[in-house]
């Protein structure tokens, strides 16, 4: 089993993405004294692989799906972070939040290209300062959580409540839904992306 080497984040601002770093430096010390990071092999970046190559439960894994709201013309961007053991509830909750008609997940290159960031690295710090970022209920109580860092060699370890302390963080009750529950509503989707 290979090994964390987990580091106070700013002593790893050099593996992490641009936009991530410059966001990181921005928060306040007490903030950003409760966030680590630690090199991964990048083969391993997707949340399942992860937790059972370095042992990490899968529980405390938090995702971070970019996702876009259609309303006529326009398109509204915004970021949901769940639990890797739930299930984004797009069809009701987001939809409901962006106001829009329509909420799918955003295409990759669309998402790769807009955050700055790589497609199973995509984090909630450091993103455009216009998307809303929408944190489901449950990551706050997480103990630990473990999100990604812009790229795919790198992870962030954090207290989930510190999530609620990001910039621009809305905490949404319900904006996740147990997979069991999804599954049986066609109204929550499924897949898990970021």
């Amino acid at each position: 089993m290979p090994t964390l080497n987990r580091m106070p984040v700013l002593l790893a601002t050099g593996s992490i993405a641009i936009p991530v770093a410059e966001a990181l430096v921005a928060l306040p010390f007490e903030v950003l004294q409760r966030i680590e990071a630690a090199p991964i092999d990048p083969e391993l970046a997707d949340t399942a692989a992860f937790s059972e190559a370095y042992g990490f439960p899968v529980a405390g894994g938090a995702n971070c799906i970019v996702v876009a709201g259609k309303r006529g013309d326009t398109v509204t961007y915004a970021a949901c972070v769940v639990l890797a053991s739930t299930k984004l509830d797009v069809n009701r909750t987001v939809k409901g939040l962006l106001g829009a008609r329509k909420v799918s997940f955003a295409p990759m290159a669309d998402a790769v290209e807009r955050t700055g960031m790589e497609y199973g690295g995509i984090t909630p710090i450091g993103l455009p300062t216009d998307w809303p970022v929408y944190v489901d209920s449950r990551v706050l109580e997480a103990p630990e959580v473990v999100i990604g860092a812009g790229v795919r060699g790198a992870k962030l370890f954090l207290p989930g409540a510190v999530l609620a302390a990001l910039p621009r963080v809305e905490v949404i009750e319900g904006l996740a839904v147990d997979p069991a529950a999804a599954d049986a509503d066609t109204g929550t989707d499924s897949e898990q992306v970021g």
